[in-house]
């Protein structure tokens, strides 16, 4: 139940980057986590396709070798919250990285995924509702492209969950192997954009 819980705080940017070009299904994406169930008949199509693409995103980090070999690395900072460490990693490598996988500035692509949200806030559940006004105002997607901005993301969700500690400066894994998260950031990511073509 952790994990499902903490990916409700986090990873967010890739999330996004991967919903493609319809405002209703990056709506159901980001607000995925908050839905629970297989039966997804009560939202708009667009909406339900976007909640299957967050969960097919998510079954195939988990399974990815290339991110189970980076959780390894965390495990011994992070320890059972080595794949919460992940999910934050990576969205650090693709904003840090942004100009290498998108023509959009990441500040323009943020202030448009904040814009495009607040418009939808009305079709989420409360939980994604009560968050959303705090991802805005202090600018979670640009903010991931600092080591300091992910630190303070693991510090508040540190506080968060039970033995949430260790996630506390977990970063420094990311910076001492820097160089091979990034290599095998790029080739998960091509990857995973393969992977979920079809259900945008």
């Amino acid at each position: 139940m952790e994990r499902i819980t903490l990916r409700s705080a986090l990873n967010f940017l890739g999330h996004l980057y991967l919903s493609g070009a319809d405002p209703l299904v990056t709506v159901g994406n980001f607000m995925a986590d908050a839905v629970k169930g297989r039966d997804l008949s009560r939202f708009h199509p667009s909406i339900e396709r976007g909640i299957r693409l967050h969960r097919a995103i998510d079954s195939f980090t988990d399974s990815h070798p290339v991110q189970q070999r980076g959780r390894v690395r965390a495990h011994a900072f992070a320890g059972r919250y080595a794949s919460v460490a992940m999910d934050l990693f990576y969205d650090h490598l693709l904003a840090s990285n942004w100009v290498e996988f998108n023509d959009e500035q990441l500040p323009d692509f943020a202030q448009r995924m904040y814009a495009l949200l607040t418009k939808h806030t009305h079709l989420m559940p409360e939980r994604t509702k009560h968050m959303l006004p705090y991802m805005v105002q202090n600018d979670w997607l640009s903010s991931y492209a600092t080591l300091s901005g992910i630190g303070r993301a693991l510090e508040g969700l540190s506080r968060r969950v039970p033995l949430g500690g260790p996630m506390r400066g977990s970063e420094v894994v990311l910076e001492q192997h820097m160089g091979t998260y990034l290599n095998e950031f790029r080739m998960f990511l091509p990857e995973i954009e393969a992977h979920v073509a079809h259900l945008k």
